[in-house]
Order: structure tokens, then C-alpha cells, then sequence
């Protein structure tokens, strides 16, 4: 599938996958320091929280160009979420002139959910009909996180936004992940 999604110019590979951001807990890293290791703080949450502790962000790696396609949202992923990123990575794929998203993605409850299959079916029909971006999905076998190289983007995005003195805002921890 993927020798056939390169060989169509307006086909784009992608690998798909949520994560969350905590915004107070020390994400576990591995680093080498000369010296005295680094100081991370224990960061509590105020009694009085606004904000939310944590971010979901869905993220696609696309093939064609290495960009990391990102939405953010402050609950966890759910079927609804995950259509609504889906209709948005349709619609943007769609305006670039692109037919088909051979999408890459785990087994996680929200994506084979049946609200998320049947939607998937319609969005698909409509497309052949009225055109637009169809979505091509292939499930990862269970349990097999190295086959999926978005995985490895978490990993370094959590490492480059992990902030030792202080707690991120939420507006400050999206901002540095799309720089990173």
C-alpha cells in the first residue's frame, strides 16, 4: 500500500496517534548530564485550577513532506474527537489537492469504535460522489508501537517541553510543541 500511495502523486502516506502532555507531571526521560543531574521539580495542582492539567494532541506524520500535522484539545480522545480531527485532516489534505490519506493508526478503542467506523464509511461515499479526500485506513498489529514512527515525535516533543522551575500554561506548552 504504501509502494502504491507513492507512486500517486496526490496520495499522501500518514501516521496517526494521540498523546498526552501533562503539564504537571515530570514526563520519565533518559539523559546524560556531566555532573550533577538535572533538577526537576515536583509541580503540584492548585486547588483552584482553571486550566486543565493535561493536553491531548492528535498528531499525523505525513510521508510526503515529514510535517507533523497537530490539533489540540483538553479531553481525552474520544470517538467525537477523533471524527472532528479526522473531517479537519480531510478537508486541509483536500484544499492542498490531495485525493487520498493512506492513514497509519493503532487499535485504540476510539478508532475502531463504531461511531468512527460508520462515519469513516459515509465520509468516504460522500467523497466519491462529491470528491474531496477519501481515508484510507490500515490498523497497526496490537501492542506494536515501534511500527508506528510517529511514536518516536512524542517522545522528543516531551522532551523539549518539559520545563524544570515552573508549570506551563496550556497556550505556552501548544505554542512550544508547534515550535518544536
Amino acid at each position: 500500500m504504501i509502494r502504491l500511495a507513492a507512486s500517486q502523486p496526490n496520495w499522501v502516506v500518514g501516521h496517526q496517534d494521540e498523546v498526552w502532555f501533562s503539564r504537571y507531571a515530570t514526563p520519565h526521560l533518559h539523559a546524560w548530564t556531566e555532573g550533577k543531574a538535572l533538577p526537576l521539580q515536583l509541580k503540584t495542582v492548585p486547588k483552584s485550577k482553571s486550566a486543565s492539567t493535561a493536553l491531548d494532541c492528535y498528531g499525523l506524520l505525513r510521508g510526503d513532506t515529514g510535517e507533523m500535522m497537530l490539533r489540540f484539545v483538553e479531553e481525552r480522545p474520544l470517538s467525537g474527537v477523533t471524527i472532528q480531527f479526522l473531517k479537519w485532516l480531510s478537508e486541509v489534505l483536500a484544499a492542498q489537492g490531495k485525493s487520498v490519506l493512506l492513514l497509519f493508526w493503532d487499535n485504540a478503542s476510539w478508532h475502531v469504535s463504531r461511531q468512527v467506523t460508520d462515519w469513516l464509511k459515509a465520509h468516504n461515499r460522500r467523497v466519491k460522489a462529491q470528491g474531496g479526500c477519501r481515508l484510507l485506513v490500515c490498523r497497526l498489529p496490537v501492542k506494536s508501537p515501534w511500527l508506528n514512527p510517529i511514536e518516536p515525535k512524542w517522545v522528543h516533543g516531551k522532551k523539549n517541553t518539559v520545563e524544570a522551575k515552573r508549570v506551563l500554561s496550556a497556550e505556552e506548552l501548544k505554542h512550544r510543541l508547534c515550535l518544536y
